[in-house]
Protein backbone atom coordinates (compact mmCIF):
# COMPACT_ATOMS: atom_id res chain seq x y z
CA UNK A 1 0.00 0.00 0.00
CA UNK A 2 3.00 2.60 0.10
CA UNK A 3 3.25 4.95 -1.99
CA UNK A 4 -0.80 4.89 -2.39
CA UNK A 5 -3.08 8.56 -1.92
CA UNK A 6 -6.57 9.01 -2.60
CA UNK A 7 -7.93 11.52 -4.17
CA UNK A 8 -10.77 12.97 -5.94
CA UNK A 9 -10.66 12.87 -9.72
CA UNK A 10 -12.86 16.00 -10.92
CA UNK A 11 -11.04 17.48 -13.86
CA UNK A 12 -11.02 16.13 -17.36
CA UNK A 13 -7.80 14.83 -17.44
CA UNK A 14 -8.35 12.58 -13.99
CA UNK A 15 -11.28 11.42 -14.99
CA UNK A 16 -9.89 9.97 -18.33
CA UNK A 17 -7.20 8.65 -16.37
CA UNK A 18 -9.75 6.39 -14.95
CA UNK A 19 -10.93 5.40 -18.29
CA UNK A 20 -9.12 2.15 -17.91
CA UNK A 21 -10.43 1.19 -14.77
CA UNK A 22 -14.05 1.86 -15.13
CA UNK A 23 -14.06 0.10 -18.54
CA UNK A 24 -13.07 -3.18 -16.47
CA UNK A 25 -16.70 -3.00 -13.87
CA UNK A 26 -18.20 -1.15 -17.25
CA UNK A 27 -17.30 -2.95 -20.35
CA UNK A 28 -20.26 -1.77 -21.93
CA UNK A 29 -19.00 1.60 -21.89
CA UNK A 30 -16.49 1.36 -24.52
CA UNK A 31 -16.28 5.03 -25.69
CA UNK A 32 -13.37 6.97 -23.28
CA UNK A 33 -14.77 9.81 -24.30
CA UNK A 34 -18.14 9.35 -24.27
CA UNK A 35 -17.43 7.93 -20.24
CA UNK A 36 -15.81 10.85 -19.37
CA UNK A 37 -18.90 12.83 -20.47
CA UNK A 38 -21.07 11.02 -18.60
CA UNK A 39 -19.28 11.40 -15.63
CA UNK A 40 -19.10 15.08 -16.01
CA UNK A 41 -22.86 14.63 -16.47
CA UNK A 42 -22.90 12.80 -13.20
CA UNK A 43 -20.99 15.46 -11.50
CA UNK A 44 -23.35 17.85 -11.63
CA UNK A 45 -25.63 15.55 -10.22
CA UNK A 46 -23.82 14.68 -7.34
CA UNK A 47 -21.70 11.50 -8.35
CA UNK A 48 -17.79 11.90 -6.93
CA UNK A 49 -15.22 9.63 -8.05
CA UNK A 50 -12.18 9.09 -5.83
CA UNK A 51 -9.36 7.19 -7.37
CA UNK A 52 -6.49 5.23 -5.82
CA UNK A 53 -2.95 6.91 -7.21
CA UNK A 54 0.05 5.77 -7.36
CA UNK A 55 2.23 8.38 -8.74
CA UNK A 56 0.25 9.27 -12.38
CA UNK A 57 -1.56 5.73 -12.41
CA UNK A 58 -4.83 4.76 -11.36
CA UNK A 59 -4.74 1.44 -9.35
CA UNK A 60 -8.71 1.92 -8.83
CA UNK A 61 -11.84 4.24 -8.17
CA UNK A 62 -15.01 4.81 -6.32
CA UNK A 63 -18.02 6.65 -7.82
CA UNK A 64 -20.28 7.30 -5.08
CA UNK A 65 -23.15 10.51 -4.63
CA UNK A 66 -24.60 11.36 -0.84
CA UNK A 67 -28.26 11.12 -0.85
CA UNK A 68 -30.87 11.81 1.76
CA UNK A 69 -34.33 9.42 1.69
CA UNK A 70 -36.94 8.39 4.07
CA UNK A 71 -35.19 4.59 4.72
CA UNK A 72 -31.59 5.58 5.57
CA UNK A 73 -31.57 9.68 6.39
CA UNK A 74 -28.30 11.15 4.74
CA UNK A 75 -25.97 8.31 2.90
CA UNK A 76 -23.50 7.42 0.83
CA UNK A 77 -24.37 5.05 -1.99
CA UNK A 78 -20.89 3.33 -4.09
CA UNK A 79 -22.00 3.67 -7.65
CA UNK A 80 -19.33 2.22 -9.11
CA UNK A 81 -16.28 0.14 -7.43
CA UNK A 82 -13.03 -1.24 -9.00
CA UNK A 83 -9.58 -1.86 -8.93
CA UNK A 84 -7.57 -2.95 -11.79
CA UNK A 85 -6.58 -6.39 -12.61
CA UNK A 86 -2.88 -5.93 -11.42
CA UNK A 87 -3.47 -3.77 -8.27
CA UNK A 88 -6.34 -6.56 -7.25
CA UNK A 89 -5.81 -8.22 -3.81
CA UNK A 90 -3.44 -5.68 -2.35
CA UNK A 91 -5.94 -3.79 0.02
CA UNK A 92 -6.80 -1.06 -2.71
CA UNK A 93 -10.49 -1.74 -2.51
CA UNK A 94 -10.59 -1.86 0.88
CA UNK A 95 -8.74 1.50 0.92
CA UNK A 96 -11.31 3.21 -1.15
CA UNK A 97 -14.42 1.71 0.60
CA UNK A 98 -12.41 2.97 3.41
CA UNK A 99 -12.11 6.75 2.02
CA UNK A 100 -15.40 7.07 0.52
CA UNK A 101 -16.94 6.14 3.82
CA UNK A 102 -14.78 8.48 6.04
CA UNK A 103 -15.55 11.31 3.94
CA UNK A 104 -19.48 10.73 3.92
CA UNK A 105 -18.93 10.37 7.72
CA UNK A 106 -17.98 13.64 8.43
CA UNK A 107 -20.60 15.14 6.04
CA UNK A 108 -22.74 13.65 8.83
CA UNK A 109 -23.98 10.73 6.17
CA UNK A 110 -25.04 7.21 8.42
CA UNK A 111 -24.72 5.11 6.59
CA UNK A 112 -22.98 3.68 3.12
CA UNK A 113 -25.02 1.65 0.49
CA UNK A 114 -23.79 -0.28 -2.55
CA UNK A 115 -25.37 -3.15 -4.95
CA UNK A 116 -23.86 -6.08 -6.49
CA UNK A 117 -25.02 -8.72 -8.89
CA UNK A 118 -26.43 -11.83 -7.14
CA UNK A 119 -24.12 -14.22 -9.09
CA UNK A 120 -20.71 -11.75 -7.74
CA UNK A 121 -20.05 -14.19 -5.04
CA UNK A 122 -16.21 -12.77 -4.68
CA UNK A 123 -17.29 -9.31 -4.01
CA UNK A 124 -20.05 -10.15 -2.19
CA UNK A 125 -16.88 -12.03 0.44
CA UNK A 126 -15.08 -8.89 -0.27
CA UNK A 127 -18.03 -6.79 1.11
CA UNK A 128 -18.65 -9.23 3.85
CA UNK A 129 -15.05 -8.76 5.01
CA UNK A 130 -15.43 -5.07 4.50
CA UNK A 131 -18.30 -5.39 7.72
CA UNK A 132 -20.89 -4.47 4.83
CA UNK A 133 -24.03 -6.65 5.60
CA UNK A 134 -26.69 -7.98 2.90
CA UNK A 135 -29.99 -6.38 3.92
CA UNK A 136 -32.41 -6.80 0.77
CA UNK A 137 -32.76 -7.16 -2.59
CA UNK A 138 -32.61 -4.62 -5.67
CA UNK A 139 -35.23 -4.89 -7.92
CA UNK A 140 -34.99 -3.00 -11.57
CA UNK A 141 -37.95 -3.25 -15.07
CA UNK A 142 -36.44 -1.79 -18.12
CA UNK A 143 -38.90 1.59 -19.39
CA UNK A 144 -40.30 1.82 -22.89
Amino acid sequence: MSGITLREAATEAEIGACVAALQQLRPHRADPAALVAQVQRQRDQGYRLLAAWRAKQVLGAAGYRISENLMHGRFVHVDDLVVCDGARRGGVGALLLHGVAAGAAATGCARLTLDTGLDNALAQRFYFRCGLLATGLHFRRDLP
